[in-house]
């Protein structure tokens, strides 16, 4: 249950853990249906379906295999190839949680699958995803949910506390080799940095301007995480030059019931 307390936390701080937010059965069911998933990314590989194209393979594993399966980084978006994940996106524990933070109307803006894989897990740089995101909101929230254990050994999240209220900025390239550092900018004071380990089923909720990153996996575990990005219909959505001009979002909640809404481009006045 997310009280008073927690929202004063996660307004102060831009995070929250909240532990055993999926029973053991459900995280079983996700474990299996990634099992699915991979082999559906070698069947669409095969038949050089487009569809390949959602399943990111790690770039510094491209061409390896696992037991006749791709090394993969990311599916997304997942509920396109998932009635699992479909479901997890409307789990009623999860949609509670939001609303409790968000209020009665939530938008999906994200489901992904991140999939950082035994020994070749790469590094994710500190960043803010508000900095490469189209739709801009004071109310979007991550929800990152652990699948299988998640540790510093495994490349478990890491965040900066409080760094949601830092000014915006570039942050170039998120994916890094195992071997490189969290970040090469200059003047990023990185001495709050906290690693954020969830046993599975439980989750990481954080800002969406909260500086966050992970570290690479070089042990025989992978680190699974199911995310889901919820807002409110207050946000608008500014797309890069060459992006479509309007973007629609399926309404999880609220709104009168409705299943989506379509966004269109707000541009800078003079």
């Amino acid at each position: 249950m997310v009280g008073d307390q927690q929202k004063e936390f996660i307004q102060k701080d831009g995070y929250l853990v909240v532990p055993d937010l999926l029973s053991s059965q459900l995280v079983e069911e996700c474990e299996t249906e990634i099992g699915r998933l991979h082999d559906l990314a070698v069947e669409f590989e095969s038949k050089n379906d487009p569809r390949a194209e959602k399943f990111q393979h790690e770039p510094f594993a491209e061409g390896e295999m696992v037991n006749g399966r791709p090394v993969l980084r990311k599916i997304e978006p997942v509920e396109e190839f998932s009635q699992v994940f479909d479901d997890l996106a409307i789990h009623q524990p999860l949609v509670d949680l939001m609303r409790r933070l968000l209020g009665p109307d939530l938008l999906l803006f994200r489901s992904t699958l991140m999939l950082k894989p035994a020994f070749h897990g790469s590094i994710h740089t500190l960043h803010q995803d508000v900095s490469y995101w189209p739709v801009k909101s004071s109310e979007l929230i991550t929800v990152s949910i652990a699948l299988t254990d998640s540790t510093p050994d495994n490349g478990c999240f890491k965040v900066i506390p409080g760094s949601h209220r830092w000014p915006r900025r570039k942050w170039g390239s998120i994916i890094r080799r195992q071997d490189e550092g969290l970040t090469d900018l200059e003047n990023i004071d990185t001495t709050g940095q906290i690693d954020v380990p969830l046993k599975a089923g439980s989750a990481l909720l954080f800002d969406s301007a909260l500086v966050h990153g992970s570290g690479p996996n070089c042990s025989p575990n992978p680190r699974h995480t199911a995310l889901f990005a919820y807002f409110t219909p207050g946000g608008t959505y500014h797309p890069h030059k060459d992006a479509a001009q309007h973007q629609t979002f399926r309404i999880i909640c609220g709104l009168e019931g409705r299943p989506s809404v379509t966004l269109h481009a707000e541009f800078p006045k003079n």
